[in-house]
């Protein structure tokens, strides 16, 4: 049997430097990490971006199917994403836990063993943070600081009319991972021997449970010169992302069906659960790929970019925000969302 250590035995203090005691700092912008009162950073020369996300079991996460060092994971890196989708690179992280008497001290050591994975992936240090007792559960906020130059820094606000939508990746795949955990979820019974029915679905699953933030298309863009006029990470859905860069930047868009990027796994399973792919496309949320906005005389330079697809083009506010068919018919983009699982 897997020994569980109650937390209660090393006390709050004694569990964040048990936590926390092999972090080795990376940036040069990191003076003082955990261990005092508090951090201290210095950040010459550059602007400094700052994001918070805040993460509540049962609403944001399932931990009948969620392993907590994937949660880790995935909870540092849906903070990086907002940095990169400002044109910045993260470099440290707080991190807040509220924790329940269920979990165990060999419970947070997996969590932060994902968190450190993704910490040491992308060069990001873990500078602080906070623990408390909880009576609903697990609850995790972290806040991630990032910097970038500041002529470099891409905001929503910066779309002009006919520049070209961009997006990176593929879109729907987590939204029907999602599904697909959630059936399996509902088929298991509490027999001993269940084994989920996952064969064939890997990268479904993995854009779930372990997403990436685009770091690597932040730096081809910089590669080949391109420094995008709005930019935002897909988080609620492309349908959602489109209307706020279009309410921000006070322009509209046109996007077309046809080329909204989508992986076979994300259609095969769609047809499964007789959903619409191009809805799953739109807004199926938690993809964390990169919807950004390019001038028109980029458009070669765009187009040459490995993992990027051009899926339309910004127009005047007047023309409102449309999806144009494959058909050639035209029906206005709503923000459905994503909530609980369901659209």
């Amino acid at each position: 049997m897997t020994k569980k250590t109650d937390i209660a035995n090393l006390g709050e203090f004694g569990l964040i430097r048990h936590l926390t005691e092999n972090i080795v700092l990376k940036n040069d912008s990191t003076r003082k990490g955990v261990g005092d009162d508090a951090a201290v950073l210095a950040y010459t020369g550059k602007e400094v971006l700052v994001t918070t996300d805040l993460l509540l079991e049962g609403i944001h996460f399932d931990l009948m199917y969620v392993p907590l060092k994937h949660l880790g994971y995935k909870s540092a890196v849906v903070n990086f994403s907002d940095i990169y989708a400002m044109n910045g690179r993260p470099k440290q992280i707080t991190v807040s836990l509220g924790v329940s008497k269920r979990f165990c001290v060999e419970d947070l050591e997996d969590f932060y063993e994902g968190l450190t994975l993704a910490c040491d992936i992308y060069g990001v240090d873990i500078v602080g943070g906070d623990t408390s007792a909880s009576l609903t559960g697990l609850t995790i906020s972290i806040t991630c600081i990032g910097e970038a130059e500041k002529d470099q820094i891409v905001y929503r606000s910066g779309a002009k009319d006919t520049d070209l939508i961009c997006v990176s990746g593929d879109l729907g795949a987590a939204y029907m991972g999602l599904q697909l955990l959630e059936r399996e979820k509902s088929v298991y019974r509490g027999e001993a021997d269940f084994t989920p029915d996952f064969g064939g679905k890997e990268y479904l699953l993995e854009r779930q449970l372990k997403p990436e933030a685009r770091k690597d298309i932040v730096e081809s863009l910089a590669g080949a010169g391109i420094l995008p006029t709005a930019m935002i990470d897909i988080s609620d859905g492309l349908a959602s992302e489109l209307l706020h860069l279009s309410k921000e930047s006070h322009t509209g868009c046109r996007i077309y069906e046809e080329r909204i990027p989508i992986d076979f796994q994300t259609a095969s399973m769609a047809e499964q659960f007789n959903m619409n792919l191009t809805t799953v496309a739109l807004n199926g949320g938690e993809d964390y790929e990169l919807l950004f906005t390019v001038p028109l005389a980029l458009h070669d330079k765009a187009a040459a970019l490995n993992g990027v697809k051009i899926i339309g083009h910004v127009t005047n506010a007047a023309l409102g925000n449309c999806l144009v068919g494959r058909d050639g018919g035209e029906v206005g983009l709503k923000a459905q969302g994503w909530q609980d699982g369901r659209m």
